[in-house]
């Protein structure tokens, strides 16, 4: 007697369309940064408490409290400075949740700066959003 599962099965043309759509949510993140608009940047994060980001601070829960921390770090434009990401790897977790490997490039008047990142991002209501940033600058 045969058994069928009913198991989600994750085709290549629903991960390229996850990447892409991924992808650009991160470039508008990045131009939305280059601008000075860190409100902007945070539409790429999910608007929730339960929201965490790994720094060199330790660990932050929160949207507010992750916005605020970028706000004083990151004060004038000469702070901002240009930001583009190098996106290096990209891994499906389940069906709407991915985690992405990749650098930041901070072009800055001030001195540039530079890390790499993984971040879990999770589909919601039709968008990606990023639940967890665990960010570390090169030295």
């Amino acid at each position: 007697m045969l058994h069928s599962c009913n198991t989600q099965k994750i085709t290549n043309t629903n991960y390229q369309a996850a990447k892409q759509e991924i992808t650009t949510m991160m470039m508008q993140q990045a131009k939305d940064w280059s601008n000075g608009n860190l409100e902007a940047f945070m539409q790429g994060y999910i608007k929730s408490d339960s929201l965490k980001f790994v720094g060199s601070n330790g660990l932050t829960y929160g949207w507010q409290q992750t916005l605020d921390n970028y706000k004083k770090n990151y004060p004038t434009k000469d702070h901002t400075g240009i930001l583009t990401f190098n996106l290096i790897d990209f891994n499906q977790l389940a069906k709407d949740v991915f985690l992405v490997i990749g650098e930041y490039h901070l072009k800055r008047t001030i001195g540039d700066a530079n890390g790499i990142f993984s971040i879990i991002l999770k589909k919601i209501n039709g968008e990606w959003k990023i639940i967890t940033d665990h960010s570390s600058a090169y030295n």
